[in-house]
């Protein structure tokens, strides 16, 4: 009887919903309400917490705006279908908006009440499961394995229950004897040196004949070597901090039927929109919408998946699957959502336990993102979650929302060059007055601003997706294409890490960004002369050429992006703040290390304590106790860089200079080992400036990146200049 009275209710206010959002009124009228609920909505967010009800009557009125907007978007600005050239382009920008509405709708369920931070419950004395470390990798460099390796060996766990692999599918036997002499030479090189390392570092070394099923076929063979009751996977640049383990194996003794504790991913170094706009050291970075909001939210429902790397999962559960799927290139959220569909649970817990590295460049970067958009479009394809088999219908909504999200290419580029239709072509494809769209789409954006910054407003900062997404887009939509076209097509690219630039550029993959920042502009143009010779038509003019604007400031930013720092360091320098000793020539002198990166670090003298002259250059060395107790050193050799007088004292500047594997341990130790200080700098940059503040610091950001975007072109235009005009010497002549 409950049940029944529950449904009526909800049929009963679905109807009214209805009749409210199809109830004709003026758009004086509409306009008055669109403003009120902006205004409300502002209200509500400054008074309530984040997880009030005040939080959910606001997104409902914003929900409303938005179905009225959909309502009147669909019943009354569609060309007639008898003007294609009108209809073709409009229905395409329509179904770009509806598919954002959809996206929103999406988000709404996933993230507006997220899963609450978990506390991690201990293991009792004795019950520690045996757990597999597997660190695959393909063409990393040793140094950077031997920090995730030492690492992985310095967290807190009984040693006789942890099992550390390297699993090296850039030595394999099909590697080592390809027909290319010198790549097969590399290969053995690497091979011999990565076995060196495993056995200084006291950890198994594994490859495999060939490389079959990229990553996936990777880590199944390491499955078919190992044994332990659960498995960490680790990226190769993804160094754990100690206290990874004690915070996520409790969980499996817990729940029997669980396969994944996932944790976020959290990086040292910026992507190449942080660097290159400056905004690392105070703007949320954009791994942290996924990872701080929704992952929580997909957390709720039971649908939290595998992302490859700072996970835990049960062999058990794996053993269902015969291993890691590799149908697709994303083989991590492809495992989880196969798993999910056998009746496995998942959780994650939101707490950043790995220090890794994104792509430094450009192209790295967007190399990544074109295997993730082509792996999700694979699972789309091959899976097609909607309608998957065994899942609930909460997890059916999560994983459309996770796959769905990577067809943003497609509205991104639409809304690029719908206003160019009407400036140049004077096409109607949107059919309104002037009044009727600051009406309703005027409300409807701002609604839309203020939704997305009540459900990820710590998270990511407004117009910081549309920028993310139009620097994606232009690339993405041909791979996505490339994959519907041919699903089997797309390969696993290993993504490059820890590159450096030793000198600004603009980004190789860069030019088409210029192109369109310039017919951007001469829409500009256009609309000024459209404005001066069609006094009759200022309203629509004045309305497109508005969004042309924008979208111009969109690509001015953008030419930022795509201008490339100049680059030298890897990460992020760390607070450390631990005692140590400076050993030069036999003396020990007190110190403090203040910060330090994979590089180096730099070390404070005690205030009484007076130094010999360090000159630049010369080796000395640091003592300092590890917080892990198996490392058997306490001593490590370094260069000195720099010696600076500050007013607090001196100020040493140190490079490392590991010469056997137990010193990439106490660098592993120094840097790695507390997740507090992960946790610390992510909360430094966890604000919210709003959407009015946000909005202005987005404009601002896109005039001066628009100008430094410029001046980077006009400075390679000179060089180029400069080399052309340069004479070629001829070759000397051999005696």
């Amino acid at each position: 009887m409950r049940k029944a009275w529950i449904a009526t209710l909800w049929a009963i206010a679905s109807v009214v919903v209805v009749f409210l959002i199809t109830l004709p009124i003026s758009l004086q009228a509409h306009l008055i309400a669109g403003c009120i609920v902006v205004v409300a909505m502002a209200i509500l967010k400054t008074f309530g917490p984040a997880t009030s009800v005040l939080r959910k009557i606001a997104l409902a009125l914003g929900t409303a705006i938005v179905l009225r907007y959909v309502y009147w978007r669909t019943t009354s600005t569609l060309p007639p279908i008898s003007q294609l050239e009108d209809f073709i382009p409009g229905f395409m920008l329509y179904l770009a908006e509806m598919y954002s509405v959809f996206m929103l709708f999406l988000s709404l369920f996933v993230v507006s009440a997220p899963m609450a931070p978990r506390k991690a419950p201990p293991i009792p004395p004795g019950e520690h499961p045996t757990v597999d470390v597997f660190i695959p990798t393909y063409n990393e460099e040793p140094e950077l394995l031997a920090s995730t390796v030492s690492a992985a060996l310095s967290m807190d766990y009984p040693a006789d229950k942890l099992t550390i692999w390297l699993l090296d599918d850039g030595g394999s036997d099909q590697k080592c004897q390809q027909d290319d002499p010198e790549k097969a030479a590399a290969a053995m090189q690497r091979r011999a040196d990565l076995q060196k390392l495993c056995e200084g570092l006291g950890v198994n070394y594994l490859t495999r004949a060939r490389n079959e099923h990229a990553k996936a076929g990777n880590l199944n063979n390491g499955l078919k070597f190992s044994s332990g009751d659960l498995v960490v996977v680790f990226d190769a640049d993804h160094a754990p901090t100690r206290d990874f383990l004690t915070n996520t194996v409790g969980y499996f003794l817990q729940d029997e039927n669980l396969f994944l504790v996932q944790t976020p991913h959290f990086f040292i170094n910026p992507d190449p929109l942080e660097r290159n706009l400056g905004t690392f050291d105070f703007m949320p970075s954009e791994n942290e919408m996924f990872y701080g909001i929704i992952q929580r939210g997909l957390d709720k429902w039971d649908a939290a998946f595998f992302c490859g790397s700072a996970a835990v999962l049960s062999r058990r559960a794996l053993g269902e699957t015969n291993g890691f799927s590799g149908i697709t290139i994303t083989e991590d959220a492809e495992t989880a959502l196969e798993l999910h569909s056998r009746g496995w649970h998942s959780i994650y817990v939101d707490k950043p336990m790995i220090a890794g590295l994104q792509p430094e460049t450009f192209a790295s970067f967007i190399g990544q993102r074109s295997r993730w958009a082509q792996g999700m479009m694979q699972i789309l394809l091959f899976h097609f979650p909607p309608g998957k088999r065994g899942l609930t219908l909460p997890q059916r909504l999560c994983y459309c929302s996770s796959t769905f999200f990577w067809l943003f290419s497609y509205p991104r580029l639409m809304f690029l060059i719908s206003p160019l239709f009407y400036l140049f072509f004077s096409l109607e494809i949107f059919n309104a007055s002037g009044a009727e769209f600051l009406a309703y789409t005027t409300t409807y954006m701002m609604v839309n601003l203020l939704m997305q910054n009540y459900l990820y407003g710590h998270y990511r900062w407004p117009w910081v997706s549309e920028i993310y997404e139009y620097i994606q887009a232009v690339y993405l939509m041909p791979a996505i294409i490339s994959v519907l076209a041919n699903p089997n097509k797309p390969t696993f690219n290993v993504t490059a890490k820890g590159e450096t630039m030793d000198e600004g550029h603009v980004s190789e993959i860069g030019r088409p960004f210029f192109i369109i920042f310039g017919i951007l502009l001469i829409g500009v143009g256009v609309t000024g002369w459209r404005l001066v010779t069609e006094p009759f038509n200022h309203d629509i003019i004045v309305v497109v050429g508005g969004w042309n604007l924008l979208n111009l400031l969109l690509a001015g930013c953008a030419l930022g992006v795509v201008s490339e720092r100049r680059n030298r360091r890897r990460s992020h320098r760390v607070d450390l703040l631990r005692r140590c000793d400076i050993l030069v020539d036999g003396e020990a002198y007190a110190a403090t290390i203040d910060d330090g990166s994979l590089g180096g670090a730099r070390v404070r003298p005690a205030a009484n304590v007076v130094l010999p002259e360090l000159e630049r250059g010369r080796v000395v060395s640091l003592r300092f106790r590890p917080l892990a107790e198996n490392i058997p050193i306490d001593t490590l050799p370094v260069t000195i860089r720099n010696v600076e007088r500050t007013a607090d004292g001196l100020l040493i500047g140190c490079q490392f200079q590991p010469d056997q594997p137990l010193h990439y341990r106490l660098i592993a130790d120094l840097i790695f080992a507390n997740s507090n200080e992960w946790k610390k700098f992510q909360d430094s940059r966890r604000t919210n400036p709003g959407v009015l503040l946000g909005t202005i610091r987005f404009v601002r950001t896109a005039i001066f990146q628009t100008g430094r975007g410029l001046s980077y072109l006009i400075h390679l235009q000179k060089l180029w200049r400069e080399r052309r005009r340069r004479p070629v010497l001829a070759p000397a002549k051999r005696g």
